[in-house]
């Protein structure tokens, strides 16, 4: 979850997805007419006629109805963002659109009724949440398009809706990297136009502490910073602001749910009160990212620390919940006290797995008492799970099957397709994460309903939830485009009807929800729309002739692929894309998807075609080596504040491969390379499958070989002093002679314990024609 997991084969969910995009073909007609809704409704009839709504229009809501007055500023507030349409919101009296509390067709909290005629829109909810979501669908409604400043029209409808499942959550790491409250806020506002309702907040862990707690001020004086001098990182949110966090989603119909992490993840805590960790010694609060292995102590005293905390957690966020982490708890400081093996055979517990679920059991006993609930991750199911507890399954289902057979609710909150810190695409302008891919078809072909679970105890699965972790994502920006657009896939799964998922209609009814982000602000990511490049036949044939083919694809099979190849902008009537163009080396293909209304829904791309640029590979184009390892694509320093160069590669084995090099037509090599720091904290298993090579070069080497990583040596090239350079420097060295393509293998082996290296480009040098 929080640590570092080897890649793993996903060919089981990439054969559903194309499974369920079959299934999607043939059900676009039958999900019914496409409204600009998402997600889409759980019932919904089209009527006949339509109202015209115009600047001015007035929202009448009953006196005195606190929550339909803010559902009915909030939806005048978005519409006015996003249509530059201007509506008043008045108590009593007439007006086209009205506010009712009453008993909705549809049952549920957040049930609501929308009925739209040609005289008027009406929403009518039993609850706030109702009112709200109904006035979310109406915001939609009336920003269906691009236009702006300009009325709209909007077709007679009932619509008849509530959630498929009641938890439609999303996890936030504050503890790796802080976010400001305005970006936190930023997120909150856009989750509850989606009708997602709750926001887990990860608030500690090794790497920090975020949260102020009164009566230990050491958790934020010192437990809230890492690192020293120029290289200090840190921070922590107030009791003040967190409270106005809560009360700002409140508003939206969202609940932050709080996690602090016990008893593992907890070096940031100990470093501030060394007498409630186990071996009593005081550690720096932790730079690497992955598994640390302090833990707290299981004695009266460490148990009483917690309890404090959680007191004040409490009265910060009144959500039922309570998240308590239970993850990635290595056993090793347990194991080795004497005290706590003493402890534990006085309670009479067999191991550390259950010593776990006791220290759970007492933190779960503790929220009951205070009408509260109990959450953690699967890992709280090892050694038994208490009977109060509820289970966030994210190794994968297996958790959620098994708990909730068990009797006890579950959250779905899988990896890799709901780690949402998971790259969306293999394209090179792609910000740091994860490398185990996750694109929007991927989170939409997801179903939280695992089939192994009984289907008398499929009460027990609350929803799902999406996670954001953060080790590798510093800015606003940053996170924003790994969550949006895969987040309207999320809401979709968890509120729509199963039967009434349809991957071509979503398609349609994101391409308004793409302009509604924009115009707030948000930096939706594009990497479903946009255009990737492909040479028919090689590199090395085009530049023998000359000539060479480009094909163009996309992710999501929507929009028109239009191009140019004069050096222009592709606009709304520039060639559409048919099939693979051919073009004379040296030209500059450039290609964005547009909408129907002629609108981009990407940024154009650009597919240089000059010999030196098909000669050259971005560090993701090059292949990381097969073998066991971890993929990650990582900035040039952990806490870099921009978008400087991020680095494709397995942390376990640096090495690359150049595909089908055409080395009878080059001569020389040049490599731009990023010096990184080796911040990560690797359990046993995973520090012995790390690859050291020998390394002929005092700092290290770069070694070329010809058709593999044990073929021919054609190039080998000392790295420079890091005392010395610049953490971006370049080698360059000649290449012999070889007759024909072939794979190249990079390898950089630098002194064991040294630094990471990371490859930011390779560039081939032609040999000059005769």
């Amino acid at each position: 979850m929080t640590g570092l997991s080897p890649e793993r084969p996903q060919g089981r969910q990439n054969a559903a997805m194309r499974g369920f995009l079959a299934l999607a073909a043939v059900m676009l007609t039958a999900a019914g007419p496409v409204v600009p809704v998402l997600p889409r409704p759980a019932h919904l009839a089209m009527g006949t006629g339509r109202i015209r709504i115009d600047a001015g229009a007035r929202i009448v809501v009953p006196a005195g109805d606190a929550g339909a007055m803010n559902a009915a500023r909030r939806v005048a507030e978005i519409v006015a963002r996003t249509r530059g349409l201007s509506l008043n919101v008045v108590e009593g009296g007439d007006g086209t659109i009205r506010f009712e509390r009453s008993e909705p067709a549809s049952a549920g909290d957040e049930g609501y009724r929308l009925d739209v005629t040609p005289t008027g829109i009406q929403i009518r909810a039993a609850s706030d949440a109702g009112l709200f979501y109904g006035a979310m669908t109406l915001a939609e409604l009336l920003t269906p398009d691009a236009r702006f400043g300009t009325g709209v029209s909007v077709d007679a409808m009932t619509i008849e809706d509530s959630p498929r499942f009641a938890w439609r959550g999303v996890m936030l790491d504050v503890a790796r990297h802080m976010q400001p409250i305005p970006s936190i806020k930023r997120v909150i506002d856009v989750m509850a136009q989606a009708k997602l309702n709750r926001l887990q907040l990860h608030l500690t862990d090794d790497q920090g502490w975020r949260i102020e707690i009164k009566r230990y001020p050491e958790l934020t004086r010192i437990g809230a910073w890492r690192g020293a001098g120029t290289d200090r990182y840190g921070g922590f949110y107030t009791q003040d602001e967190l409270r106005e966090l809560v009360a700002y989603a409140a508003a939206r119909a969202v609940t932050i749910v709080p996690e602090i992490d016990l008893p593992g993840h907890a070096q940031a805590a100990i470093a501030a009160y060394p007498e409630v960790g186990v071996l009593g010694d005081r550690p720096p609060v932790s730079g690497d990212w992955g598994i640390n292995p302090y833990l707290f102590d299981v004695t009266d005293p460490s148990l009483d620390f917690v309890r404090n905390v959680l007191d004040e957690v409490m009265a910060i966020f009144p959500s039922s919940y309570i998240h308590i982490g239970g993850d990635e708890a290595l056993k090793d400081q347990w194991q080795a006290s004497p005290a706590v093996q003493a402890r534990m055979r006085a309670l009479g517990i067999a191991d550390e797995q259950h010593l776990q679920s006791w220290f759970v059991e007492q933190l779960g006993r503790h929220l009951a008492r205070h009408g509260r609930r109990l959450i953690g991750w699967d890992e709280i199911l090892e050694g038994g799970l208490p009977a109060s507890a509820s289970v966030m399954s994210w190794r994968g289902e297996k958790g959620a099957i098994e708990a909730a057979n068990m009797g006890h609710d579950v959250v779905l909150s899988p990896g890799p397709v709901l780690y949402l810190d998971n790259l969306q695409s293999a394209r090179g302008d792609e910000p740091p994460g994860r490398m185990k891919f996750q694109t929007l078809a991927d989170v939409y072909a997801y179903d939280p309903l695992p089939g192994a679970i009984e289907a008398s105890k499929a009460h027990h699965v609350l929803g799902a939830q999406a996670n954001l972790w953060a080790e590798y994502m510093v800015t606003p920006e940053q996170r924003e485009h790994a969550l949006f657009p895969r987040l309207a896939a999320l809401a979709e799964m968890t509120w729509s009807p199963v039967g009434a998922r349809d991957w071509p209609d979503f398609l349609t009814r994101l391409d308004p929800q793409i302009n509604r982000y924009q115009r707030q602000g948000i930096a939706v990511a594009d990497s479903a729309f946009a255009v990737d490049f492909a040479v028919a036949g090689g590199i090395g044939a085009a530049l023998r002739k000359r000539t060479l083919s480009v094909a163009m694809t996309r992710q999501a099979p929507y929009g028109t692929i239009r191009y140019t190849i004069d050096g222009s902008t592709p606009g709304s009537h520039s060639p559409a894309y048919e099939g693979p163009v051919t073009v004379p080396t040296g030209t500059v293909v450039r290609a964005t998807d547009f909408a129907p209304d002629g609108r981009p829904l990407a940024a154009t791309r650009t597919f240089d075609t000059a010999p030196n640029a098909l000669l050259r590979r971005s560090s993701a184009e090059l292949t990381t080596c097969p073998g066991p390892g971890i993929l990650l694509r990582l900035p040039l320093t952990p806490d870099a504040t921009g978008n400087g160069p991020a680095y494709s590669m397995n942390i376990f084995n640096p090495c690359w491969t150049y595909k089908a090099a055409p080395l009878d037509q080059v001569d020389g090599i040049t490599v731009a390379i990023g010096r990184l720091p080796r911040n990560f904290a690797l359990r046993q298993s995973q520090s012995e499958q790390v690859v050291w090579r020998y390394s002929p070069g005092h700092y290290g080497t770069l070694m070329v070989h010809e058709g593999g990583c044990e073929g021919r040596i054609l190039a080998t090239m000392p790295l420079p002093d890091p005392a010395a350079t610049s953490n971006r420097f370049t080698l360059s060295a000649p290449l012999p002679n070889a007759l024909s393509e072939n794979d190249l293998c990079l390898t950089i082996a630098p002194p064991v314990g040294g630094p990471l290296y990371g490859i930011d480009t390779v560039q081939l040098i032609m040999k000059e024609r005769q």
